[in-house]
């Protein structure tokens, strides 16, 4: 066990927030500028419980969000939570976007349980998924299973050219010349993500190709095609927790399968996951189709995890990073103009040097101070994922405690869990300041 270490937390943001609620008050007076205060300190939480003091280089005490300044649209997220758990209607739409930490879909799949935990009795929409292992030698979440009838071409946002353009996802499999199949089978043992509307974002090229859907021994064509905007609806005569996409092309046909958002109409959060190995920003801002996809269901609220590609390279400029950040915050706001934001800084990350060594990557506190910039150009928050697990070097610290894997870039199942658990922890105490 720790030895009863305290998380300084910061109860300013009780204040603005009740003053906010009364007086729905939006200038600057009511602004957000997170600070200390050491009267109001609380025990290391039972989340932390099983870490003992050897795991003394996690920072615990700096476990808190960074307010950017006039964070008002951070504000009314926090009070649209509030709301929807108190009155049980309504929904509030999170996502989580970012590289191969987020791909592997382990970490956003630690948050999304613990919301559920804490704040639903049952699972809103599970929102957007995509068929990863449609493809070879690309990574599927755990939370969901994926079977397919024969392997599928892969487009990544990464690659230089690619023959069809991107949307939302940042990445599509297709297939071509024959029927192939995608099964989709959820794989969550403690929630039920039951759908019973799909909409498949997709696409078809050469003869016009229907997407047919199967399930038990049902077969049905969509209900609804949306071809200007690429989507595919079907309204299902029950939930589903499995189901098949058959796609029956021609010699000269191909289809695009670009993600698949799972409804329920149920109320509470939906959590949700764009994930896309070795993409940086600008690998985002290259999807044609990313502002028009996000209308269908706009967040509000992105956690931006993305950062650790742009900054690998010794040619690192947290001017153009900066930039490139702003770029796709103005698409995301063309979706939603109230969009919130939450910056996540870099893990601490090694290079691979000369004779198998590696060597620390000197970038990370540049990527922190230009994700705090943004926070509060944005008017979001920044969590300093850099800090909290130690700073500089610290990544072969969590790899000596099984947390991280040998490249000292990606962190183990068990490192995930607990950075989601980390992030977590700072993420909900403004709503939990909320709570009577």
């Amino acid at each position: 066990m720790v030895g009863r270490r305290k998380l300084i937390l910061v109860p300013l943001v009780i204040c603005v927030m009740q003053s906010f609620a009364q007086t729905g008050e939006t200038t600057d007076s009511v602004a957000l500028e997170m600070q200390s205060d050491t009267s109001a300190v609380w025990v290391l939480p039972e989340l932390f419980s099983d870490y003992d003091s050897t795991f003394s280089f996690i920072q615990f005490n700096d476990d808190t969000l960074y307010w950017g300044k006039d964070s008002m649209k951070l504000v009314r997220f926090y009070q649209k939570w509030n709301d929807v758990i108190q009155n049980k209607r309504g929904n509030v739409h999170i996502m989580h976007i970012g590289g191969s930490h987020v791909q592997a879909g382990t970490m956003s799949h630690r948050i999304r349980k613990h919301v559920l935990a804490e704040y639903g009795a049952e699972p809103a929409d599970r929102g957007l998924i995509f068929p990863y292992s449609a493809a070879n030698a690309c990574n599927n979440p755990r939370d969901y299973k994926i079977t397919r009838s024969d392997v599928f071409s892969l487009i990544r946002n990464v690659y230089k050219e690619y023959p069809s353009p991107l949307g939302m996802s940042g990445i599509s499999v297709y297939c071509t010349h024959a029927v192939q199949s995608i099964k989709f089978t959820m794989n969550e043992p403690d929630y039920d993500f039951a759908t019973d509307t799909l909409v498949l974002f997709g696409r078809s090229n050469g003869h016009y190709v229907d997407p047919i859907l199967k399930y038990d021994t049902i077969w049905r064509f969509p209900d609804e095609s949306d071809l200007e905007n690429e989507r595919y609806y079907f309204y299902l005569d029950r939930p589903l927790q499995e189901f098949t996409f058959y796609f029956p092309c021609g010699a000269v046909d191909t289809f695009f399968v670009n993600g698949l958002w799972l409804k329920n109409g149920k109320p509470g959060v939906t959590f949700t996951s764009i994930g896309v190995n070795g993409a940086a920003v600008p690998s985002y801002l290259r999807c044609k189709n990313f502002t028009r996809d996000l209308k269908a269901f706009p967040p509000d609220l992105v956690i931006f995890g993305i950062g650790v590609n742009d900054a690998f390279g010794s040619d690192f400029d947290s001017t153009v990073f900066k930039n490139n950040y702003l770029q796709l915050i103005g698409r995301i706001r063309e979706a939603n103009p109230e969009c919130a934001f939450i910056f996540l800084s870099n893990n601490d990350t090694w290079k691979k040097a000369r004779r198998g060594r590696y060597t620390v990557n000197q970038t990370g506190p540049q990527v922190s101070e230009t994700m705090k910039r943004l926070a509060d150009l944005t008017g979001g928050a920044c969590w300093d994922q850099f800090e909290v697990m130690g700073g500089l070097g610290s990544m072969a610290k969590w790899q000596a405690k099984g947390l991280a894997q040998k490249d000292r870039v990606h962190f183990t199942v068990n490192g995930y869990n607990l950075i989601g658990d980390l992030f977590w922890h700072a993420f909900v105490q403004p709503l939990k300041n909320l709570q009577p």
